[in-house]
């Protein structure tokens, strides 16, 4: 079975699908994989690193394509590359049906097989192909990062001869696996944290970490079956909204992370309560992408407002693709082992398998 990757257009994705140690592991397991030339340069891999572990490197990106059975990216190819797969063969990545649609529908059309990888149940045998989970961890932590190189204040207290500088109050908003990375982070550089979320099964996690988590009275469980969060009630974001803008009152820092899946993100912190926060506060959001949790929150821009700055990155994950193209790798490589029927040689689409069923788009 032929695999292979072309290279994401760099300007917006930077990440790679494939790396040195997972090409071993591909071409260790019977597969003939090909990559675009120069595919991990701009990440300091040379293509001998790949050759060496017996990767094929074609400079045509539809030789490439005309030759794979399966074609692995993070997201979906541009409309040029697009046009040239082929019925039968495979695509694998993030796809985002939610937003691609109609492009998506029209490669169905041409009995081109698509897996999207953020579709992935939430279930044990998934966890080790869970590019959502291993994504986020990452953002969550470099979320915490960027709002620390804003603040022109120390992190953690200071007690010294002139006096003590007090530790800053962090607010992570939704207690997710980004969320919960922030937590974690936040404390280890000595921010007191605390955190909200509409899933009152966050409430352990985040005070695991060592975070305070804020209950709204009468707090509503808001997970899905899938263990995403849903939309809450009325009264529920009412009561919400109330305990939010005491809190911010005394915020330092607030890292956003509350996204619904296929649905613009929920705007949770308002107008009102950003004028009230103290001058000098941060908001990073990390729904920013998807509308984000914030009323003023612009993509790639920061944003002051009463002295308060809000920002958030088109992708984050640019700003350490190295780890992120490690994890997404391997997370691909699990998916592909358990798509791979090696006595065939060839993918098994065996749509009784939860994940196959699940990431599979029709």
């Amino acid at each position: 079975m032929r695999i292979a990757s072309l290279l994401e257009n760099l300007k917006i994705e930077k990440r790679i699908a494939v790396t040195p140690d997972i090409a071993k592991k591909f071409i260790d397991l019977g597969l003939e994989l090909s990559l675009q030339e120069k595919y991990g340069v701009h990440l300091g891999i040379s293509d001998d690193s790949f050759k060496s572990v017996g990767v094929k490197f074609i400079k045509d990106d539809k030789e490439i394509i005309n030759n794979a059975d399966l074609i692995i990216q993070l997201g979906l190819l541009s409309d040029e590359k697009l046009s040239l797969v082929k019925e039968s063969q495979s695509v694998l990545g993030v796809l985002n049906p939610y937003d691609n649609k109609e492009k998506l529908d029209s490669l169905i059309k041409k009995k081109i097989n698509l897996f999207s990888l953020e579709l992935l149940p939430r279930i044990t045998r998934a966890q080790s192909m869970d590019i959502l989970s291993s994504q986020a961890n990452l953002a969550g932590y470099r979320a915490v990062i960027e709002s620390f190189a804003n603040f022109e204040k120390a992190i953690p207290m200071m007690m010294t001869a002139a006096g003590t500088i007090p530790a800053a109050k962090v607010l992570v908003v939704g207690a997710g696996v980004a969320g919960l990375q922030a937590i974690a982070t936040a404390k280890r550089m000595g921010a007191i944290v605390f955190a909200t979320d509409v899933r009152m099964a966050s409430k352990e996690q985040v005070e695991s970490l060592g975070g305070k988590f804020l209950t709204v009275d009468g707090e509503e469980n808001l997970e899905t079956e899938g263990g995403y969060a849903k939309e809450a009630s009325d009264d529920f974001k009412k009561k919400q909204e109330e305990l939010l803008a005491q809190t911010l009152k005394k915020i330092d820092i607030v890292i956003c992370t509350a996204l619904i899946p296929g649905k613009k993100a929920p705007v949770i912190i308002k107008e009102n309560m950003i004028s009230n926060m103290q001058a000098g506060s941060v908001i990073y959001d990390l729904a920013a992408v998807q509308g984000g949790n914030t009323i003023f929150t612009e993509v790639d821009k920061v944003i002051n407002k009463s002295g308060v700055r809000i920002m958030g990155d088109k992708n984050i994950l640019n700003k350490l693709p190295i780890s992120a193209s490690q994890l997404y790798a391997k997370n691909v490589f699990n998916f592909v082992l358990n798509l791979y029927d090696k006595e065939k040689n060839k993918i098994n689409i065996n749509l009784e398998d939860e994940i196959i069923e699940k990431t599979l788009i029709r």
